[in-house]
């Protein structure tokens, strides 16, 4: 199906080689954010073509990283291997108007010849380009190759690096379909772009160079180019070129790591654009302001420290009932069984500790304390502030909060202030035994945090617990 010209169609392209890169999502992020801010079209195509390296595997991974960062494409996925006839079909037009011609040299002599014409300077020929096949010929094996225009300047109007001007004389005559029919991936990008109605081709600037190419292709067979805008790369923090030892590459690693799939949309989208000096904002405010003239020329460079500050950002206007699920996850992957009530006693706590959190693996570290099984365990550093005079003043505090019903956590703060208040004691003479006895040392909120998240009764039971255990 072709769109019509008023459509905004756009792509995401990758390569079945292995797992969605950060540096991949990126790119289906900026055509995602393109195209449905303007009412348009998302698609999505899989360049299977190396059937060496391509694996369903990788197919998988990659369908896995869109859907986790919600990014689904407007039509069923295209595999651009099932297109091979179509490719083949549009070079024998190509071959019909004379931009193509079949080249029966052999892999040792092109090799041969390149190198001369590389030591030479000059741009590599086939002794086939204007040479006409014999029926005999047309017996052997041979490739087709594209017969660019000599002598002449391909310009490329690019959205984000401008006009980008190549002379066809650095250009040699690509290679169309190889000896055994394999259409190559120049030609089948420009077919299946084409074919697919994609009117901006949005993509790293690692194909700016394809860009040149893929161009006169489209216009030898009179075809109208997309817009193109090719977009910088990804660094890592030191300016180099994003590796292993910058961290996750990935796009599962980021989801394994505790980031919430918004909080990635966000990070990406200012990763290389800008809007004003806006660093948080909504899917909604992305697609209204998303524009190509954003984009800068230089790589980005990917910053944990402020992937960190966006991911806390959308932990704390995160849905209760979502994070509790979340961070479930994690308790259960780090061999926890699940108990009926876990959900509900991670919901009750959220709000109490999602401030604190930046990741959902630290969401998880912050409510392992209302989880924690009666009667908690008690080690050698929660026992120390245990002292005797401690649990007397928690034998009082216990009876006093025995008739406190309210449970809400400013109306907490008030009694244990007023509590202090009445010991004649700093709050600090308390706090630390009260805390140990009510989370056995694991990483928790202040005292009337923990009192509202675990609820009245789990509170008064491990009080309980505790102060007929240490008698």
């Amino acid at each position: 199906m072709i769109a019509s010209s008023s459509t905004v169609v756009t792509r995401f392209a990758p390569s079945p080689t292995g797992y969605l890169h950060i540096g991949g999502a990126r790119t289906a992020l900026f055509n995602w954010l393109y195209a449905k801010g303007r009412g348009g079209r998302f698609l999505i195509r899989i360049e299977d073509t190396d059937r060496e390296r391509s694996t369903e595997d990788a197919v998988q991974a990659i369908f896995d990283g869109l859907s986790w960062l919600e990014l689904f494409a407007d039509e069923e996925p295209v595999f651009q291997f099932s297109r091979a006839d179509r490719h083949r079909e549009v070079v024998d037009q190509l071959l019909e108007k004379g931009h193509a011609y079949r080249d029966f040299t052999s892999p040792q002599e092109t090799t041969r010849l390149r190198d001369e014409a590389k030591a030479e300077k000059r741009t590599f020929e086939s002794p086939w380009r204007d040479r006409e096949p014999t029926v005999d010929d047309l017996a052997l094996a041979h490739v087709v190759r594209f017969r660019r225009p000599q002598g002449a300047t391909v310009t490329v109007d690019d959205e984000v690096q401008g006009a980008v001007s190549w002379s066809t004389a650095d250009l040699d005559d690509l290679v169309l379909l190889r000896s055994d029919g394999a259409p190559t991936y120049n030609l089948a990008v420009v077919v299946d772009d084409h074919d697919m109605g994609v009117t901006h081709v949005i993509r790293g600037d690692d194909h700016l160079n394809n860009a040149a190419r893929q161009s006169l292709i489209y216009d030898a067979l009179d075809w109208l180019r997309p817009t193109f805008a090719h977009i910088p790369l990804i660094h890592g923090p030191d300016g180099a070129k994003l590796s292993k030892r910058h961290g996750a590459q990935a796009v599962h690693e980021y989801a394994e790591m505790g980031y919430l799939p918004e909080a990635m949309r966000n990070y990406l989208a200012r990763l290389g654009w800008a809007h004003g000096d806006n660093e948080l904002f909504s899917d909604a405010q992305a697609l209204e302001w998303f524009d190509l003239g954003g984009v800068g020329k230089a790589p980005a460079r990917l910053d944990f420290d402020k992937l960190a500050h966006v991911n806390g950002h959308w932990l704390r206007l995160g849905d209760d009932e979502r994070l509790a699920k979340l961070a479930l996850d994690v308790h259960l992957a780090r061999g926890r069984s699940l108990a009926e009530d876990d959900e509900a006693r991670l919901q009750r706590a959220m709000p109490f500790v999602k401030d604190r959190a930046k990741t959902v693996l630290e969401l998880a570290d912050q409510t392992t304390f209302v989880l924690v099984a009666r009667p908690l365990s008690l080690d050698e550093k929660a026992r120390k502030p245990l002292t005797e005079e401690a649990l007397e003043r928690l034998r009082r505090l216990r009876a006093r909060l025995d008739l406190f019903q309210s449970w809400d956590v400013f109306a907490l703060e008030a009694d244990l202030k007023a509590f202090a208040e009445e010991e004649g004691v700093g709050f600090g003479k308390i706090g630390p035994a009260l805390r140990a006895v009510l989370t056995a040392g694991h990483p928790s909120p202040d005292i009337a945090r923990i009192l509202s998240a675990l609820g009245r009764d789990e509170s008064l039971g491990r009080l309980d617990d505790a102060l007929q255990g240490l008698k």
